[in-house]
């Protein structure tokens, strides 16, 4: 079996972000929404909303909604073997996408954990077109993704001029500007994560050893 850099089989750090997240939309379930969900007028007196914000959910059908797509963005990453690296990225990209909500002040209180869904499915992507070498499969596969989540974000038309929607079928409002933050903070901390590799691994190669 390979290993990551890191020590520890592919796609088992990542199936611990996405067991955290799980946890925290559970936990959050407990707790006053207001007490824990993103509010920009509180982002700086109050910087744990950035994380505590995804496990706010107006509904069972939003929480039942969100988990099923931990479940999914989990197995994502387990199918693409994610390294420890990819793994850090989708935390790191966690509280990013909710800052990235200060764009849009019109958004007084955002909860849930579908940003934070597109911000995973974003560093798969990044991850599965930049790992060397690669089967042209895998990279099909991430340029699919990429894509696909661009596409998805552009018929949101996430900088229109209500900043929540009230799709059909669904008991709640949605914030796309939350995908739209999540798929950027997704995508430029994979980079930033793969640069790091690749940075590390080539100082790797051009030590010199010596032995006695």
């Amino acid at each position: 079996m390979s290993r990551s850099s890191a020590g520890a089989p592919p796609g088992l750090a990542w199936t611990g972000v996405a067991a955290l997240l799980a946890l925290a939309a559970l936990a959050g379930w407990l707790l006053p929404r207001e007490a824990i969900d993103w509010q920009p007028a509180r982002a700086w007196p109050e910087p744990w909303r950035a994380l505590s914000a995804v496990g706010v959910h107006y509904s069972v059908m939003h929480l039942l909604a969100n988990l099923a797509g931990v479940v999914a963005v989990g197995a994502l990453g387990v199918a693409a073997r994610a390294p420890v690296a990819s793994a850090w990225a989708w935390a790191a990209a966690w509280p990013l996408t909710q800052l990235g909500l200060l764009v849009e002040p019109a958004l007084p209180h955002y909860g849930g954990l579908s940003g934070v869904l597109h911000a995973g499915v974003a560093v798969i992507a990044v991850q599965l077109l930049w790992t060397t070498p690669a089967p042209l499969a895998q990279r099909a596969v991430g340029a699919a993704l990429l894509v696909g989540l661009c596409l998805k974000v552009a018929h949101e038309a996430p900088w229109g001029a209500a900043p929540l929607r009230y799709p059909a079928g669904w008991d709640i409002a949605v914030a796309p500007i939350a995908h739209a933050t999540g798929f950027a903070a997704g995508a430029v901390c994979a980079i930033v994560a793969r640069l790091l590799m690749t940075r590390r691994d080539s100082n790797r190669t051009s030590t010199p050893t010596s032995s006695s």
